[in-house]
């Protein structure tokens, strides 16, 4: 049988698949589904920014009416540890979950600033996370923001969450850079130790009937795994930590694409909303028929091998392969 242990952040993990941050992640029975049909970790389901810095401010709102709002109230509210409502269910989960099943819980938040929320990884470590996932995209709608201040946010938030834990910390962003090769490089020297490539937004989409602004397209598709592929296949090798693919993979073959390209590990989450936490049985036997297929008793040993760092055609990750295939494409009659 193939050997699909992979080493992921420092953790070890039974195969490369983990569930991504979703509602199938929020509760302990849900955790426990996946565990049992093949996760080899779960990434919950992300707690915001600004749910962390609406506990302060019910807590400053609730000591004023209790008539406790002295000065050294509010520098201990504005800087101390302090936990509220959702805050705790969410440190209540990260130690229940860890009870009950034997895979890595890597906590999820969801961020856009290095603000006061920046002391709740603490928390979250203490109370049994193996790891941290920051999930980070800043859509650049501030006219008086250019991109390097955008940026610079980026790495900001990073240093003030590792001044708080010493767990691993994974970073999912967006492809939406000026620069995105370079950015990436400088992101994975910055201490993180795994890019997840890349995270999938809310699009908006209108009723043009009722005029209102609607959602479209909340799950993935198999062709949404076109713009990781590229960007693994061509950053596997020339960063200074592990790459996550997530985003569009679907089944066995997406998976085996990406760790071709250079994955360490993939996230899922939209196939098992269509097919259920059982699909992943599928994935997971699919994966061992095609490394028996091609006669590879472990990940290492094709992980990367269509990376375009060991290519002798690094023009076909480029532009040139718009080109070649265009040009021949039928005519429609």
């Amino acid at each position: 049988m193939p050997n699909l242990e992979v080493e992921y952040m420092g953790l070890k993990l039974k195969n490369p698949l983990i569930a991504a941050s979703s509602g199938l992640t929020d509760s302990v029975e849900g955790i426990k589904r996946l565990e049992e049909n093949g996760a080899a970790a779960v990434v919950l389901k992300s707690l915001f920014e600004e749910e962390i810095l609406m506990e302060i401010e019910q807590n400053l709102k609730k000591m004023s009416r209790d008539s406790f709002l002295y000065p050294e109230t509010v520098d201990f509210y504005e800087h101390e540890d302090h936990d509220d409502e959702s805050t705790l269910k969410y440190l209540d989960l990260i130690t229940e979950a860890k009870k009950a099943v034997d895979i890595p819980i890597i906590a999820s938040i969801n961020c856009v600033t290095a603000d006061e929320w920046t002391y709740f990884p603490k928390r979250i470590q203490e109370a049994g996370a193996d790891a941290l996932e920051l999930n980070i995209f800043i859509l650049p709608t501030d006219f008086s923001r250019n991109a390097a201040d955008n940026e610079k946010v980026y790495c900001d938030i990073i240093r003030e969450v590792k001044k708080q834990v010493t767990i691993p910390i994974s970073l999912k962003i967006s492809p939406y850079f000026s620069s995105l090769g370079q950015m990436l490089q400088k992101l994975s020297g910055s201490g993180v130790d795994s890019l997840v490539m890349f995270n999938r937004f809310y699009n908006p989409d209108f009723d043009i009937n009722r005029f209102e602004v609607t959602t479209s397209n909340v799950l993935s598709s198999p062709a949404d795994i076109k713009t990781s592929l590229r960007w693994i296949s061509i950053m596997a090798n020339r960063v200074k930590c592990c790459i996550t693919a997530s985003t569009g993979v679907h089944d066995a073959d997406a998976v085996v694409k990406q760790l071709l390209a250079g994955a360490t590990a993939v996230q899922v989450a939209s196939v098992l909303y269509k097919e259920g936490p059982a699909y992943l049985n599928v994935m997971l036997e699919g994966l061992k028929n095609w490394m028996d297929e091609h006669e590879y008793e472990n990940l290492e040993q094709f992980r990367g091998k269509m990376s375009q760092s060991a290519s002798d055609n690094t023009a076909a990750y480029e532009r040139v392969q718009f080109l070649r295939y265009f040009r021949g494409y039928p005519k429609p009659l």
